[in-house]
């Protein structure tokens, strides 16, 4: 049994591919470093990561695959799941021996990485609906987020589109890093290297009381009175309240967040 290891990079599964070829093998798994190898592994050999190789693969990728199916192996990686791995791979080297298998869903690998994928567009839905706002006293609007998956990189358009005179910064609390607009170029990645000094709490995304702009606290005061007076407890269903707004959202939401 022949097993490759990675450094669980998206360059790194391409190059992985490319070696694969030019090796004339096909490895029965792909793992990334860290991962336990199996029982019966006889053969092990570790994918050195090249950006030239991976760059290739995804070229040669955009010639045989839709815009759609390009766009859904983007959008499956963000799912940051180790179990995508080998079903991506495989799916990848299969393009280049079949061509464009992107529709054939009785394909075990192909129905993978597009249920992955699904899983990231939705939770990319959901943030779009349940991210809030809180303005800064000096105009600046902040949202923490921290979801299952990587979507923040996916969803900053949306931001950028319907905010696009106004600065914000969205920040993944799991991930430490966000994204920052400042009302007139295009959004831009940063990290901090203190989060400790940061002024908002990354355990529920609320700004420190001196720098929230007063008629912000004004707001969410009255947005949680609101959401409470059109609670009719008669018609509460929380299986579907649940359902519709998972309980992992909620500390990040304001009419879920008290003071």
């Amino acid at each position: 049994m022949t097993v490759y290891t990675f450094d669980g990079t998206m360059d790194g599964l391409l190059t992985a591919v490319f070696d694969a070829f030019s090796l004339k093998d096909q490895p029965e798994e792909l793992l990334a470093e860290g991962d336990a190898l199996p029982l019966f592994c006889d053969h092990t050999y570790q994918v050195s990561t090249d950006e030239e190789k991976a760059r290739r693969v995804w070229a040669g990728l955009e010639k045989k695959l839709s815009r759609e199916a390009m766009k859904l192996i983007s959008v499956s990686w963000l799912s940051e799941l180790r179990e995508l791995n080998n079903p991506l791979f495989s799916y990848i080297c299969k393009v280049f021996r079949q061509g464009d298998i992107s529709r054939n869903f009785a394909d075990q690998d192909v129905l993978s990485v597009t249920n992955i994928a699904r899983r990231v567009l939705h939770e990319q839905l959901r943030m779009k609906q349940f991210i809030r706002f809180q303005k800064a006293k000096d105009g600046t609007y902040l949202a923490v987020i921290a979801p299952d998956h990587n979507v923040l990189p996916i969803i900053t358009d949306h931001f950028q589109d319907r905010f696009n005179d106004q600065p914000w910064l969205i920040y993944d609390a799991k991930r430490h890093y966000g994204y920052f607009y400042d009302g007139s170029n295009d959004a831009i990645r940063i990290t901090f290297e203190n989060e400790t000094a940061l002024p908002f709490d990354l355990s529920n995304g609320k700004l420190n009381d001196d720098v929230i702009s007063n008629d912000d606290q004004l707001l969410q005061d009255l947005w949680r009175t609101y959401f409470k007076a059109i609670c009719i407890k008669e018609r509460m269903n929380p299986r579907k309240q649940l359902n519709d707004m998972p309980r992992r959202y909620w500390k990040y939401m304001t009419e879920k967040n008290g003071k």
